[in-house]
């Protein structure tokens, strides 16, 4: 059976909010796909809600975009902690961790929750801009590590 690699991560040792990479993959042709683990809460203490968790699914859908180039996929974990980014070519975890800070300031000041429509979303009466901001406000106010296991400021190392 095949390891699921965030099943190997050890969830009691881990401090939050951080910018993990959680694994590359490099095909044969030599294109290279990254997958990041973009942890907002700490797991076993708290989770988001489904409103916040999906709100901030299409914000950083959406504006992650703008500041990283290769995104393929931004999905929310299942427990609600954070989200799975999917990239191509390397990146290093302080570029992530900078550009969804930019991303998260973004939200504070946002108005509109892109595609709520229901011809645009599959749930689209299931989401909170408020519920949204205030998880925004909790990672940048803690800080965002780019060490999953060490509290650092991001800031100390640009």
């Amino acid at each position: 059976m095949a390891q699921v690699e965030s099943f190997l991560l050890d969830h009691t040792k881990v401090k939050a909010p951080y910018v993990r990479m959680a694994g590359t993959e490099q095909h044969a042709k030599g294109s290279a796909l990254q997958k990041y683990d973009l942890r907002f809460l700490q797991p076993n203490e708290d989770a988001m809600p489904t409103a916040a968790v999906h709100t901030l699914e299409h914000l950083l859908a959406t504006y992650l975009r703008d500041e990283l180039e290769g995104i393929i996929d931004i999905s929310p974990m299942g427990c609600r902690t954070g989200f799975y980014l999917i990239i191509w070519d390397e990146h290093e975890p302080k570029e992530v961790a900078a550009a969804l800070t930019k991303v998260l300031e973004k939200v504070i000041i946002t108005e509109h929750i892109p595609a709520v429509s229901a011809e645009e979303c599959g749930n689209y009466r299931d989401h909170s801009l408020f519920a949204a901001k205030e998880y925004a406000k909790i990672v940048l106010e803690a800080g965002l590590s780019d060490d999953p296991f060490v509290r650092t400021e991001l800031a100390e190392k640009i």
